[in-house]
This record gives C-alpha cells, sequence and structure tokens, in this order.
C-alpha cells in the first residue's frame, strides 16, 4: 500500500481525536485501513440478506440560455433488489416501461442505454478486489457527517487493476469503521470507456448496522459518438429493508395469546345483526382494509405517524369547517414514492412522498386533500373486488397491475367541484395564491417531466380551471424553490418519514428561484441510532420466546 508523507503526518495528528474507549483500537494508518478494508467486505456479505425497494429518477437535461441545465425529460424505475445474486433487481412496473432508452434524444447511440441495475451497482464500492493490492489509500482530513465524525481518504486504484476499479473519496465513520460515504466513479466500466460519476450514501439502522440509502448522479458534460454531449440528473433511494413476512408473523404471534382477568362472553348484548347500509359499509371497508394491508406488505406506504396527523389535521379542518361528520373516520397514508399522485382507497386519503415534498404551503396541500376528500364526500367508492382475499393473492411485481384506484373523468371533475366548494368555506380559502402557482407550474412543467407527473395507482394530480387560470402572485409574494425532496425526511430501515427540519436557505438567487420539480444532491444528516438493531431474524426470535412463555 502507498502512502503519501503529507497523509501519514494529517493522520497523526487526527488520530488523538479517535475514541480510545475499545482495546483494539487501531493504532496508526496501515490498521486503520486494514479495518475499513474488513469492515467493507462485512458490509457487502451482510447487504446479501436483505431485499429492499430501489427507485430511481432520472432527469435528461438541455442547456438553457438564461437559467443553464433544465429538464427536458425524463425516465422512472421501481423495483426490489435481490442482493443475494449480484446486483438483481425485479421491476415492479410492466416490461413496456423499460423498453426504451433511458436517455430520449440519444436512441442513435445504444451504449448509452442504461439498465437500472447500474444505478443499483452504486451501493457497492468494489466488491471483488477493494484492498492493498489494487487501492492507494491517502488520508485527507477529519469531517462531520451530521452528527459522525469520519475519517476522509482519497482512494486511487493503482497502475493494472483492472476495469471497474473505483476512483474517488471514501468517508469513514470513526467507532467500527464503515464506509458511510463513497463519491466518484467506477473507472473503465464499460467497453466504451465511459462511466457515471456518483455520490452514494448510507445511514445507520442501530449499532453497526449501515445500510445504503441514497445515491445522486449527475453529468453536465460528458461527450460521446461525433461531438455530442450527455447532460442528466439522478437520484436513487433505498428502503424496505426491514420489511417482510417476520415483521409481521411478530405482530400476530404478540396478539395471539389474551390474558384478561375478566371473563370473555361470546354473546353480545347489543345488536344481533347489521342492516343493509351497515352491511355494505363493512364490505367497503374490508376491501380498504385489504388494500392498505396489501400496500404496507409490499412496503409502499409509510407507517403511520407525525406525517399522517399533519395530513388529518388538515382534512379536519375542511369537515370542520364545512359541517361534515364523514362516517368511518377518514385516514391518510402516505406512499413512498417520487411520483406525484394521489388517490383515495375508501376513506384513506394517500398522497405520495414526491407530492408532499413539492408543496409550498399548507394551503396547497389542502387544495389537493380537499380533492379527494370530495370523492369520499360525493360517495365515490373503492372497487369492492379488493374485499376478497383471494385478489390479494398476487406477486409483488404485479401490484401495479393488480391495482388501479383511477376516477372517471366525471368523477374527477365532480370532485374537483366539491374541493372548490370545501375551500371557499375552509380557513385556507384567503390563501390559496400559491395554490394557483403551483398549478400553473406544474401544467408548465409536465411535457418535460412526463414520468414524475404519471401516477402509478391513481389519476395524476387535479389541476382545477380555477387554479389553472387564477393570476399569479407577484415575485415577492411566490413560495420560491419546490424542488424535489424539499420536505420529507425516509428512514429506509424501518420505512418511518418525518418532516425535514433544515435551516432557512437565506435569499435565494434568481436560478434557484426556478428549480420547481428538479432534482438536487443527496447531503444526508448522518446520525447514530442508539437502541439495538433489530434485524428480521432477531424480530422473529423475540415473538417466539414471548409466545414461548408459560
Amino acid at each position: 500500500m502507498r502512502i503519501s508523507r503529507k497523509s501519514l503526518l494529517a493522520f497523526i495528528f487526527a488520530l488523538v481525536a479517535l475514541p480510545l474507549c475499545a482495546a483494539d483500537q487501531p493504532k496508526g494508518l496501515d490498521q486503520v485501513v486494514d479495518r475499513v478494508i474488513s469492515r467493507e467486505r462485512e458490509v457487502d456479505k451482510s447487504l446479501q440478506q436483505y431485499t429492499p425497494l430501489v427507485e430511481t429518477y432520472i432527469q435528461n437535461l438541455s442547456l438553457h440560455e438564461e437559467t443553464g441545465n433544465v429538464p427536458s425529460s425524463d425516465r422512472y424505475f421501481l423495483g426490489k433488489a435481490d442482493l443475494r445474486k449480484g446486483v438483481r433487481l425485479q421491476l415492479l412496473r410492466s416490461k413496456s416501461d423499460t423498453k426504451h432508452s433511458l436517455f430520449e434524444g440519444f436512441k442513435d447511440w445504444i451504449m448509452l442505454q442504461y439498465e437500472p441495475d447500474g444505478f443499483l451497482q452504486m451501493i457497492f464500492l468494489d466488491t471483488e478486489h477493494f484492498d492493498r493490492q489494487h487501492y492507494k489509500f491517502n488520508y485527507v482530513r477529519r469531517e462531520f457527517l451530521g452528527e459522525v465524525r469520519c475519517l476522509v481518504f482519497d482512494v486511487i486504484p493503482l497502475p493494472k487493476s483492472g476495469k471497474g476499479r473505483f476512483l474517488g473519496r471514501i468517508w469513514v465513520e470513526d467507532q467500527n469503521y464503515t464506509i458511510v460515504r463513497f463519491n466518484g466513479a467506477y473507472r473503465g466500466s464499460n467497453s466504451t470507456g465511459i462511466y457515471l460519476s456518483f455520490d452514494s450514501w448510507r445511514v445507520n439502522a442501530g449499532p453497526g448496522l449501515w445500510v445504503p440509502a441514497a445515491i445522486y448522479s449527475e453529468e453536465n458534460n460528458l461527450s460521446y459518438g461525433l461531438g455530442k454531449r450527455l447532460r442528466f440528473k439522478s437520484q436513487t433511494r433505498l428502503w424496505g429493508y426491514n420489511l417482510g413476512q417476520t415483521q409481521q408473523l411478530e405482530q400476530e404471534l404478540s396478539s395471539i395469546q389474551v390474558e384478561s382477568a375478566v371473563p370473555v362472553h361470546d354473546q353480545t348484548e347489543t345488536a344481533n345483526g347489521s342492516s343493509p347500509i351497515q352491511a355494505q359499509r363493512a364490505w367497503n371497508q374490508q376491501a380498504e382494509e385489504n388494500v392498505i394491508r396489501r400496500l404496507d406488505g409490499i412496503g409502499l406506504l409509510a407507517p403511520p405517524g407525525e406525517v399522517d396527523k399533519v395530513l388529518e389535521t388538515v382534512v379536519n379542518n375542511l369537515e370542520v369547517t364545512n359541517d361534515l361528520d364523514v362516517q368511518p373516520e377518514v385516514h391518510c397514508r402516505v406512499l413512498l414514492t417520487t411520483t406525484l399522485e394521489s388517490f383515495t382507497a375508501g376513506h384513506t386519503i394517500v398522497l405520495s412522498r414526491g407530492l408532499i415534498d413539492v408543496m409550498p404551503d399548507e394551503a396547497t396541500l389542502a387544495t389537493m386533500l380537499a380533492h379527494e376528500l370530495g370523492h369520499i364526500v360525493l360517495g365515490h367508492q373503492i372497487d369492492t373486488q379488493y374485499a376478497f382475499f383471494d385478489r390479494m393473492r398476487f406477486d409483488d411485481k404485479e401490484a401495479f397491475q393488480h391495482f388501479t384506484f383511477t376516477r372517471t373523468p366525471a368523477e374527477e371533475a365532480a370532485a374537483s367541484q366539491k374541493a372548490m366548494e370545501l375551500l371557499k368555506h375552509s380557513p385556507y380559502n384567503n390563501s390559496l395564491r400559491n395554490a394557483a402557482l403551483f398549478g400553473l407550474t406544474l401544467d408548465a412543467r409536465a411535457k418535460q417531466i412526463p414520468n414524475l407527473v404519471s401516477p402509478h395507482l391513481g389519476n395524476r394530480v387535479p389541476v382545477s380551471y380555477e387554479r389553472k387560470n387564477a393570476s399569479a402572485p407577484p415575485p415577492s409574494k411566490r413560495a420560491g424553490q419546490i424542488s424535489l425532496g424539499s420536505r420529507i425526511k425516509l428512514d429506509p430501515w424501518s420505512d418511518r418519514i418525518q418532516m425535514l427540519k433544515t435551516k432557512s436557505a437565506g435569499s435565494l438567487s434568481e436560478r434557484e428561484q426556478k428549480m420547481p420539480f428538479e432534482l438536487t444532491p443527496f447531503m444526508l444528516y448522518l446520525t447514530r441510532q442508539t437502541g439495538a438493531s433489530t434485524t428480521p431474524a432477531e424480530k422473529f426470535a423475540s415473538a417466539k420466546r414471548r409466545n414461548n412463555k408459560p
């Protein structure tokens, strides 16, 4: 291994600040590098047990004289990774969605047709030859990524180390020496000699457990062919690591035995039957519960949490001010995808994470919820075929073909009209100017980002006639930047989401005010989980122990 003298001197000073609680704490640069290499092998091996969901969204860019690179077209992939057999991605969409070149407008050069697996590959640094025989490690400095203190190294492939070697920088947390971020590219990874730069992040899911969470890739001026240039941005997100039958089994096993001091009677002293209307409501609710439970099982919905409560508060404001008493009670859930969509499944309103991400304010959010509440108030029911349990027996990859919550044009128009009535009598009535701007902006950008605005399960985001034709607010009153990823923080291990808390960005440049629905790099705020990690196997064992107690 080659180590520069400057790197060694800088490392000696940094090593003084490392935690010294462990008896086997590395005492020099060589030992640290050895620990990083062995730890990376452990991470590669441990990832083989997981099958996370993987979402990649790409925006192809064109150069604009005034605003620089702007989206000109887009592509979208969603699948489930199978890391037991290498880098394998099972798409959750039909094959026809992936037959086209990823880069629309570059179809004449077949070598630039990406496969979704290519972005998934970026969760690994080098699964075969990450060692001293193939790489040179130069220590750079210490740096905090959020609350996690890291050692930073430049990693350089040695001469004749072969194709596909990683060239770039790594960030190593200073307790277990896990690589938590790596930024660079694979050198000479294909026959054309062209490779993409990327920034890959891992997050902590428990003591000693770090999982891939987000990948950003960008090319602004990649030459190819005869004087042509490639420009694009992409985001890849992973979640659903702790998803599976063992999680559901634990919940079921823990509730099998119910101990009660009061004897349970198998008779009721109240009503002894259901009216036809009550039976129909119960049937509709069974269909709703089946759908929500199945979407939960696939990993497409976030567990109930604080974001749901925010949505339900807005819905409650609409109901109270319009003197509505909707039964059964309306609930809200969040679809974890980036695509902008909303739909109702019975009395459950579902908004996508991507849609919430780009909402400029609460009033704009209220317009989306009012539209879906309009469907419920008007009695637009869920397809009751989903009440049959055999209809829930299908492979995860068929979910988007099996489920559909689209409405007819007449139902959509009626729901939009009802939404306007609800908003007129709501506390949001005088705060809808940003909603008008949102509708105008979305309508103007839709042709450049068709895959972002194309829903998986429902209809496209409604842009009502009234909002489309409302006068846009003056620049000083506008909501500012509404880039993707502005509101929601996703935990890839538990799938839980929370509102993103950030410092004020201060005054925005003219370019920054013109970034609606655009991709930006990831800058994750890393933290350490203090509780014990819970793998699927541990959860299953825990459930068995509890239920085997006398």
